[in-house]
């Protein structure tokens, strides 16, 4: 049996390793907050044994620094935690870290619980639009698991939705939950999205950080000589990622501006909008726009994980007495009338 195969069965924790037993920074309801159980995952996914091996500490890891690793890392959490029978996504396509990902769900059902009366809506009837839904399709995955919601998934990539309908149609479970969009122009977010009918009870986003590709392709070489500890030559990110994933004109900044403008237009369709705002350096900003735009109610949430600290900032253009009808038509749970005494 050769070395790799030999890996495919991970060694007991080593009592080298300082790594945590738990994330604390993560959300209590996430699914990712101990240490991976790499021999459970890969006995689901057996081809992430071939990228584990012993980290500096003698305990069997992955190398984060290897996109291949990483995306078989996130198969296997996706199979594994959430049920899914078929994950994949194209070469170079962005494969995100599925810990964080399912942060910005459930800190957006805690948003949504505030707001009911301390109790989370779930259900179908609780519809979330994710604004760039990408070929990897994870935030909806997630929260149609997670909480029973449906989900609008948009992007203005072909090959992106291609792949995230191939995801949705070879999952059972997630059939009827999830419909993709394609925004047909690239500088609008909701115009072009919403109809006049639907009503969607909040948005997620994790816009393109970067201003130009020259700015990603800098923050993708620190990421990765960081992750390798050493300078690599010709750097590739590990988690992917085309270029209208990681950088627009203006970068997160402008994104969520456009976002904030256009979503104004749109206050009576949707409870809650939000988005991730990656750059600290750029909050203050948001929140002056969404001071502009005279949003009645804006939220800020902190989120981390290991050394990155990041935010959602949330906000809702519906009065106190739209908010209240809202939650009493669209959350309010039936009475069961086969209960009702004679």
């Amino acid at each position: 049996m050769s070395e790799r195969r030999e890996r495919k069965t991970p060694n007991k924790k080593s009592s080298k390793d300082n790594t945590p037993a738990t994330k604390p920074k993560l959300h209590p309801r996430n699914k990712h907050r101990g240490r991976y159980d790499l021999p459970q995952l890969i006995k689901g996914t057996p081809e992430l044994g071939d990228f584990v091996q012993p980290n500096k500490y003698g305990d069997d890891s992955i190398d984060f620094a290897n996109p291949a690793a990483v995306k078989a890392l996130n198969k296997a959490l996706l199979k594994h935690q959430y049920k899914l029978e078929f994950w994949d996504i194209p070469e170079n396509y962005l494969c995100p870290p599925i810990p964080g990902r399912a942060d910005y769900i459930h800190h957006m059902a805690d948003v949504l619980c505030a707001s009911n009366y301390g109790k989370i809506p779930t259900g179908k009837k609780v519809t979330g639009i994710d604004v760039g839904v990408g070929a990897n399709c994870v935030y909806p995955i997630i929260g149609t698991q997670e909480y029973g919601w449906s989900f609008i998934g948009t992007d203005i990539d072909s090959i992106s939705l291609k792949s995230a309908q191939a995801i949705v149609d070879q999952n059972p479970n997630l059939a009827g939950k999830i419909e993709l969009r394609r925004q047909p122009e690239p500088k609008d977010i909701f115009y072009g999205i919403l109809r006049k009918e639907d009503r969607v009870d909040f948005t997620i986003c994790n816009p393109p950080f970067h201003r130009s590709p020259d700015e990603a392709q800098e923050s993708a070489s620190r990421k990765v000589n960081n992750l390798a500890k050493k300078k690599v030559a010709d750097p590739v990110l590990n988690f992917g990622g085309r270029s209208k994933e990681l950088w627009c004109d203006g970068g997160e900044r402008k994104f969520i501006q456009t976002m904030i403008r256009e979503s104004k237009n749109f206050g009576e369709s949707c409870y809650w909008f939000s988005s991730l705002v990656s750059k600290s350096s750029n909050l203050p900003v948001i929140l002056e726009s969404l001071e502009k735009a005279a949003a009645v109610e804006v939220k800020t949430i902190p989120m981390g994980q290991g050394n990155k600290s990041s935010r959602i900032v949330a906000w809702t253009f519906l009065t106190p007495a739209q908010q209240k009808e809202w939650k009493n038509t669209r959350w309010k749970e039936k009475e069961d009338l086969s209960k009702t005494p004679e």
